[in-house]
């Protein structure tokens, strides 16, 4: 898979923004670590997202490009998508949850995409996709169980390192895990003894579990603030990632979360929506007992409504 993450970030050069990375004193002071925050926020279409989904549809032959893409997606995989469809001409469908996030959709619409919405309480994505399939040929690029999606992820753990050198520790939230397992392979082949730690919402916390249990288990539309993270389960390709190169993974409360966003919003100036803050939410709010690291952090997304985010932030305390 790290030839395929390698292969991937020739792709991308000059398509993907290199996203910085951003450092607080503050940030350091409050955490009794030096931390390293890879800004993911600032990628193309707002998360890294873009990273997966431009690299699988580069690998499509020239007949499936033709035929055109579908996938699903709560928002930011169908924007990434979508973009990157445009960007290559190829036409691209995304079929999105009725409840997804108004920013998200719009901006799927605005990149090209046609939108097929679903009630996620009474249909199945999948379902729908495959009708789609059987109906026009389309190809599919799942949001995170794709060996071309993964390696495009993996990405931008490489660039952070690369940026920042040797790092003791590496944080990413996970979903479906396309993130974590690819920034997990980038890491333990470029500094093995860097510990990877996945982190999840408490009200979505099936990964948490099959990683502990060795045996897959899933979550049903849990509640989280972090739309983007409410994924049912690992997929067949990340699992077995996570189980092999991730070293741990944590849980952080809704309100944890909201507290690290708050935080990167009004202290270090960075937008980042709920699902973004996941990662870095054990070290900030949660006070983990880690102490004297060098660690580095995926900010893995900014797209959020502000309207929603001043209502989500009212009542917060630093």
């Amino acid at each position: 898979m790290f030839e395929k993450i390698l292969a991937a970030a020739q792709r991308l050069d000059g398509v993907a923004h290199k996203t910085p990375v951003m450092t607080s004193r503050l940030l350091n002071e409050k955490t009794g670590n030096n931390i390293f925050l890879k800004c993911e926020n600032f990628q193309r279409m707002g998360a890294f997202k873009f990273r997966g989904a431009y690299n699988a549809i580069c690998c499509l032959d020239a007949a499936a490009r033709k035929r055109g893409v579908v996938t699903f997606s709560s928002g930011n995989h169908a924007q990434a998508i979508a973009l990157a469809g445009r960007l290559m001409n190829v036409a691209t469908t995304v079929i999105v949850p009725q409840d997804a996030p108004v920013v998200k959709l719009a901006a799927a619409k605005e990149y090209g995409a046609t939108i097929v919405l679903y009630d996620r309480a009474i249909m199945s994505r999948e379902k729908v996709a495959q009708e789609l399939i059987a109906e026009h040929g389309f190809a599919l690029i799942p949001p995170f169980d794709h060996e071309d999606v993964i390696a495009g992820q993996g990405t931008a753990a490489l660039e952070l390192i690369k940026e920042v050198g040797d790092i003791d520790y590496l944080f990413v939230q996970c979903g479906g895990g396309g993130l974590l397992s690819g920034s997990a392979v980038s890491a333990k082949h470029m500094l093995p003894d860097c510990k990877v730690y996945g982190v999840e919402p408490e009200l979505a916390d099936d990964a948490t579990r099959s990683f502990k249990t060795g045996v897959l288990q899933s979550v049903e539309n849990p509640p989280t603030i972090a739309d983007g993270l409410r994924t049912a389960s690992l997929g067949k390709y990340t699992f077995p990632l996570i189980r092999r190169y991730v070293d741990d993974m944590v849980t952080v409360s809704d309100m944890e979360t909201l507290r690290t966003m708050y935080f990167l919003w009004t202290r270090l100036k960075i937008i980042i929506e709920p699902s973004g803050a996941v990662s870095l939410a054990p070290l900030f709010a949660r006070n983990l007992p880690l102490r004297g690291q060098k660690i580095g952090v995926i900010l893995s997304g900014g797209n959020v409504d502000v309207r929603q985010a001043g209502q989500l932030f009212d009542g917060i305390c630093e």
